[in-house]
């Protein structure tokens, strides 16, 4: 398992089967592995069951999935809206199976793999292949906003030059991303069984599944913050909001992963981005503090305002090493620029750390408080994103007075079924 945005872009260089050549990424959204369908056999478990034309719509709509999900990695936006779209038409149909009424949610075997390691997990469960179709939604709105902030025609390794626009349309596919994700866990868990869980691979656990909710709504607050470094209407407590905000976020997604199994490679992957971006979100928020105590007028502000500086200091420091271990991990990822908030403060943070210690260090020498001359810490302030609001589509009215009795079929009608069972 990996990540999917920074996983090797895979491109065809030959026919089906053929070697793939493979090209380290940069990671500005961090995307889990991409699960796609496998083909199963949905018809001869349904047959007899439903009618023809019902198993023909599911398998139909299924198999335009399978196989626009094959060259997902090398996508762009519109492939991308093309496959989200196949998607929202297959889930009405499947979620028939799901249906109390139709005492076919376990009939049929759905399977599903990793596109990075092509490991399979196949189970006899309708609301697997629901939360699947579902998490594959989260995962391809991420994919596409990693998409949106690294241009495929961008310079590699150079400043990412991306409109405000596209930024707000990265911030609407986070969201979404999110709230398919905070769906899984309130409203398609509970539907499965605990024996059918342990089955489930380790990036469908509820633990994980929350976490990436949560890191997606981090990076809408890092856009936001990133945007409003460059709004000169923006104030300082304006901007130390947002940064504090951002460290809440992506602490909570890590303490989500503290339940979780996260020894395989994703888990790791994951931990070590957290950690990274948690980094840079306080050396932001405690730069911001910094500056805001400095307006105070005594001298307990100036000494604040030098322990924040001077921690913002350290503190990105730390972060371009946690980059680098997050880049080195499996799957390895190129170091991106910095980009967003962190574009200037890298320099700006350092400097001002080193001016305001040249004006107040005095303080330090004539207060021997050592309570002063400690690290105040990060105000607290009500989280202001949530995740978008899902809802299930209504099932496809094709399972309308659909009781899963076993149906009539003409003598000509099974002749034909024979015929296609001798042909596969």
């Amino acid at each position: 398992m990996g990540c999917g945005a920074s996983i090797p872009k895979k491109c065809k260089v030959g026919g089906k089967g053929k070697k793939r050549r493979s090209v380290i990424q940069e990671v500005a959204v961090f995307v889990p592995t991409i699960r796609i369908p496998v083909d199963s056999d949905v018809a001869h478990p349904l047959k007899g069951l439903v009618s023809k034309e019902l198993v023909d719509r599911l398998s139909k709509f299924r198999d335009r999935v399978v196989a626009l999900s094959e060259d997902i990695y090398c996508a762009d936006v519109s492939d991308v809206s093309e496959l989200q779209h196949a998607l929202e038409e297959y889930l009405p149909v499947v979620l028939g199976l799901t249906m109390k009424e139709s005492r076919l949610e376990s009939s049929v075997e759905f399977r599903w793999r990793t596109l990075d390691d092509d490991q399979e997990c196949c189970l006899s469960s309708a609301w697997y292949e629901v939360l699947s179709v579902i998490h594959m939604m989260a995962m391809l709105a991420l994919f596409e906003a990693n998409l949106i902030l690294i241009p495929k025609n961008g310079q590699v390794g150079g400043e990412r030059k991306v409109s405000e626009d596209a930024k707000k349309d990265v911030v609407d596919s986070l969201l979404r991303a999110s709230g398919c994700l905070d769906y899984c866990v309130h409203r398609i868990l509970v539907q499965i069984p605990a024996q059918v869980k342990k089955s489930f691979p380790s990036y469908f656990q509820e633990g994980m599944l929350e976490a990436i909710s949560i890191q997606a709504l981090a990076q809408c607050v890092e856009i936001q913050l990133g945007l409003a470094s460059e709004c000169e209407k923006a104030t300082l407590s304006v901007k130390r909001r947002l940064a504090c905000e951002l460290v809440s976020y992506f602490s909570q997604a890590h303490y989500c992963l503290s339940g979780c199994d996260t020894s395989d490679s994703f888990g790791k992957k994951l931990l070590l981005f957290l950690k990274w971006k948690c980094m840079e979100a306080k050396a932001v928020a405690y730069y911001y503090h910094g500056l805001v105590l400095d307006k105070g007028n005594e001298a307990s502000s100036h000494i604040s305002a030098v322990c924040c500086l001077s921690a913002a200091d350290d503190l990105v420091a730390d972060s371009k090493r946690a980059c680098l271990s997050f880049c080195l991990a499996n799957p390895i990822t190129r170091v991106p620029p910095p980009w967003g908030i962190m574009r200037n403060m890298h320099k700006k943070i350092p400097d001002a750390a080193c001016k305001r210690f040249q004006m107040y260090g005095y303080l330090f020498e004539q207060d021997n408080n050592s309570a002063l001359q400690s690290l105040p810490d990060l105000p607290e302030f009500a989280l202001s994103l949530r995740p978008e609001g899902y809802e299930l589509p209504s099932t496809d009215s094709i399972w309308d007075n659909v009781d899963s009795q076993p149906q009539i079929q003409s003598l000509k009608e099974h002749l034909d079924d024979e015929d296609e069972v001798e042909t596969k």
